[in-house]
């Protein structure tokens, strides 16, 4: 197998800092970190996000993907001027994502506003071996004289969603000289979540630490020679917990045990491990193309890639969100696209990932029933869109229109209902794949009995056949419409598979 291709970022450009935010996202499937710059700019939304973790705000609002703390930001003075690519002259420029070991690099040449030239290199993982890892490296070198260097960096607690804050700080400390750990609980008081983070710059630094205003900082100031290399080396443990077994105080010290195993290796080991762990995963599923475009290999590497970073394979009550773990566009909330165009990839490179995203419905089939009842239907009528539980998490309205002031329905959760039988078809799809019949007898018939129960109960009777009204099709163009052909089909072929696997099973 070759190697992977990389995906580069072609020039720094204030208007494309959220675009590759995202297209270089780093992540394992347990946590995805978007690819914003150390650096701070006034447009580009740093992000954090655990697979899972949702939190409603408050009265109005729905369940959406938390934005943790930033552990990514660093601030850079450089001859008492802070580094911005803003600023300055960019002398050379290169930043790239390495597919094959889900790096992402940086490296630059900058000419301050005085005319000092200075080169800086980052470059960061997400651990494909320990899921609550995550490494960085900054390096900063003085290319025409000695300079004083400044670097803060630390755990940065005010983030929100576009706004909305979901975390209390329940807890900031600093161990020694290098460690620090900031423990938050969701307002709700239902998920606690442990950022620990080790943070070292080599040479003779001065340092010290503030905590102000929701931010743990380590300042280091630094006075370096010509030529001379000042290394910041950052890694966090980002732990989760949605039941208090432990207290959080012995829960926080097991992280920062955990921590300070990983310190001890150093990045370098850190990364050749969860390198290693990406290299047997593309040796089992990279499909390579011969052709003329370059671009046709990166495009299947990079859709791969993402495949696995945006993949809860670690917790079937989680699944793919819509945007995966890139932001927070839909909210971090499951669609039908995770069965219909996400599964079958896994259903034919990793079976058990697949069951897995199936476990996710059935374990969510609680609220899917309750949703059919109280719209007067049986079985079970699956969120249109969902979060860690099976309630609907589509909002009720839209933006408001600014010129009429009134908000537009979102119709989607009331009538967009060809999801519950595309889950059938997932369902239908892995078991032809798998032959897993512990999983078809249980969790599997289950699933196929309550959404074809929910279809025979939805159809309505005209001229002695059954059709369904009032329905939104995939396309969703048109709204409320009768006999979408795409919700018919598949509603039937649920049916029509349920009775089947229903005899052969011996269920009622």
């Amino acid at each position: 197998m070759t190697r992977p291709v990389m995906l580069t970022e072609p020039a720094f450009c204030p208007h494309n800092l959220n675009k590759y935010a995202s297209l270089m996202t780093t992540g394992n499937g347990y946590m995805g970190i978007r690819a914003s710059h150390e650096e701070a700019y006034t447009l580009q939304t740093r992000g954090m996000y655990l697979a899972g973790l949702y939190h409603r705000a408050g009265k109005g609002e729905i369940n959406e993907l938390v934005n943790l703390p930033d552990v990514v930001g660093v601030e850079i003075s450089l001859n008492g001027e802070i580094f911005s690519l803003t600023s300055g002259v960019i002398e050379s420029w290169q930043r790239e994502l390495d597919f094959a070991s889900g790096e992402l690099r940086r490296a630059l040449t900058w000419r301050a506003s005085g005319g000092a030239r200075f080169a800086i290199e980052s470059r960061r993982f997400v651990s494909a071996q320990k899921l609550p890892l995550f490494a960085m490296e900054v390096v900063v070198t003085p290319l025409d004289g000695d300079a004083s260097i400044g670097i803060s960096t630390g755990i940065d607690a005010t983030m929100t969603n576009h706004g909305r804050q979901h975390l209390d700080e329940t807890q900031v400390r600093v161990f020694g000289q290098h460690l620090m750990q900031g423990i938050y609980t969701t307002q709700d008081n239902r998920n606690d979540i442990a950022i620990t983070t080790y943070c070292d710059v080599d040479g003779a630094v001065q340092r010290c630490f503030t905590a102000k205003e929701r931010r743990l900082l380590q300042h280091n100031s630094v006075q370096a020679k010509a030529g001379q290399r000042v290394t910041l080396t950052k890694i966090s443990w980002v732990d989760w917990a949605s039941e208090r077994s432990l207290s959080l105080e012995t829960w926080g010290r097991q992280s920062l045990r955990n921590l300070e195993v990983c310190a001890q290796q150093g990045y370098d080991a850190l990364l050749a491990e969860s390198a290693a762990n990406w290299h047997a995963w593309w040796q089992n599923r990279r499909v390579q193309v011969t052709s003329t475009d370059a671009s046709d290999q990166r495009a299947l590497d990079y859709a791969l890639y993402h495949l696995r970073v945006m993949t809860p394979d670690h917790d079937e009550r989680s699944s793919i969100a819509a945007k995966g773990l890139t932001g927070e566009g839909y909210k971090g909330h499951i669609f039908w696209d995770t069965e219909v165009f996400l599964l079958p990839f896994h259903l034919f490179t990793e079976p058990k990932t697949a069951r897995s995203l199936l476990r996710y419905r059935w374990h969510n089939l609680s609220g899917a029933r309750e949703k059919a009842r109280r719209n007067g239907w049986q079985g079970a009528l699956f969120p249109w869109e969902s979060a860690r539980s099976g309630d609907e998490e589509t909002p009720e309205f839209a933006a408001i229109n600014i010129r009429t002031g009134l908000r537009q329905k979102v119709a989607s959760a009331q009538a967009e209902h060809h999801l519950v039988a595309d889950i059938a078809w997932a369902v239908i799809n892995y078991w032809h794949a798998s032959g897993d019949l512990n999983f078809m007898s249980r969790e599997g018939m289950t699933l196929l009995l309550e959404t074809a129960k929910f279809w025979i109960s939805r159809a309505v009777m005209v001229n002695d056949r059954l059709e369904i009204h009032d329905v939104i099709g995939p396309d969703e163009y048109t709204e409320h419409v009768n006999n979408n052909a795409f919700t018919n089909y598949m509603a039937w072929y649920n049916v029509e598979q349920a009775l089947g696997f229903a005899r052969r099973l011996g269920c009622g």
